[in-house]
């Protein structure tokens, strides 16, 4: 083999294709839907190359997904609105393509970890500090902004709930690969980048951010005091209360977010209905759609009718809330039994639950089960698997976990690995 063949085939390298796919994915997930869209269909194609079909089915994870999804599909037949139901079955096709294309890409090498652990911190901080400067450029504005519940513009079109879950999720992964990491001054970057992060996450103040790191610190810094460093855990946890009343004191937004949280729970006690707020917007929503549940219990109203059977429901037990306050059921499983009944639910269920099965007693387990805590975090408050971008944050990191746990990382096919 010549000099110029050895080099195509290294640039042609699945991993390196790989790599440069997921660079794509990640900023077209913070600037760009049509070029998230355009790296994930590449990222697919270069994963399955080479690889008959029939190796596809092998994959108990990805045939799971097509029964789930395939009874979304077949829901066309008692939907209405087709347009709302092609709409959204396009948005999950991602779930058709990433739990195969990871399977089939050769395991990442400890360098190409770290330049995975580089190029997706450096692109959350830009975005970070995208937000940022809004509060530079008129900090009265978006302060009086939060007595409302309007946080800082993000990234991800403004979708705060994904892009926050996105930060944690990469700090898990950070933290995780750590060790991978050389010493120096990759290991200050990204060390620097996790704090500023951390800090970030408590300036945006979205709940969901929030709830979902304090999770992932508290259980972590457990599991830091019984399995490896006791003072280091301890300590952590003992920060924890102390760093949320210096955050309640020193960062306006997080002061006003806390203002508008004890706000909105006492209108929820007071018994408010008008849709106006969201904690109190998302339990109306679950109580109309455990009412259309009861209706069609079976197999739902149709994927294409979720809105549809949501307004009829908000006529029937809230009428004085307004068509822009209307909610679909904001919990995935219940946008699940909706749409599909107790047989589409339970399909969801069991392909959502499968990955505990591959928990073992080892390191990559346990930072694997928090990505696994996190997602479901956000399939119980939000509409996840219905927009683009909770879709790509909950499939890219559950995969990229699921593909450092031994079992998977060990038993890549040794046919793949050389392609």
């Amino acid at each position: 083999m010549n000099k110029s063949s050895f080099l195509n085939n290294k640039i042609l390298h699945k991993s390196n294709i790989a790599l440069l796919c997921i660079f794509g994915m990640f900023l077209g997930f913070l600037a760009a839907p049509a070029l998230q869209s355009i790296a994930t269909f590449l990222f697919g194609i270069n994963g399955l190359r080479g690889i008959h079909p029939k190796k596809w089915f092998k994959n108990k994870y990805w045939v799971l997904g097509l029964l789930w999804i395939g009874m979304l599909a077949v829901s066309f037949f008692w939907s209405t609105d087709v347009e709302y139901w092609s709409s959204g079955l396009r948005i999950k096709l991602p779930f058709l393509i990433l739990p195969l294309a990871f399977s089939y890409i050769p395991s990442f090498s400890r360098s190409e970890k770290q330049l995975i652990t580089l190029m997706l911190g450096l692109l959350l901080i830009a975005g970070a500090a995208y937000s940022i400067s809004f509060l530079i450029s008129d900090r009265e504005y978006y302060l009086a902004q939060y007595k409302i519940s309007h946080l800082l513009p993000t990234p991800c079109r403004g979708d705060h709930i994904s892009f926050s879950l996105s930060i944690v999720l990469y700090i898990i992964w950070a933290i995780y690969n750590w060790r991978n990491l050389d010493d120096g001054l990759l290991k200050w970057i990204i060390g620097s980048t996790i704090i500023i992060l951390a800090v970030f996450i408590h300036v945006l103040a979205a709940k969901s951010g929030l709830i979902a790191f304090y999770m992932f610190v508290v259980l972590w810094s457990c599991y830091l005091a019984f399995y490896k460093k006791k003072l280091a855990g301890i300590a952590v946890l003992i920060s924890i209360p102390l760093f949320l009343i210096y955050a309640s004191k020193k960062i306006p937004t997080f002061k006003e977010r806390k203002g508008y949280a004890a706000f909105s729970l006492f209108m929820l006690q007071y018994g408010d209905r008008s849709g106006n707020y969201g904690d109190v917007g998302r339990l109306m929503s679950y109580k109309i759609s455990l009412d259309i549940i009861n209706q069609y219990p079976l197999l739902g109203v149709g994927s294409g009718d979720l809105m549809i059977a949501m307004k009829k429901g908000y006529d029937k037990f809230y009428p004085q809330v307004e068509e822009k306050d209307m909610l679909v059921p904001h919990n995935q499983f219940l946008i699940a039994g909706v749409s599909t009944g107790i047989v589409g639910m339970a399909l969801f269920a069991i392909w959502f639950l499968v990955p505990l099965t591959w928990l073992k007693r080892n390191r990559p387990s346990f930072y694997f089960l928090m990505t696994w805590l996190v997602l479901l975090l956000q399939l119980c408050i939000d509409t996840a698997l219905e927009v683009q971008y909770g879709v790509f944050i909950f499939v890219f990191f559950l995969l990229l976990m699921k593909e450092e746990l031994p079992q998977f990382a060990n038993g890549k096919d040794q046919a793949v690995t050389t392609l």
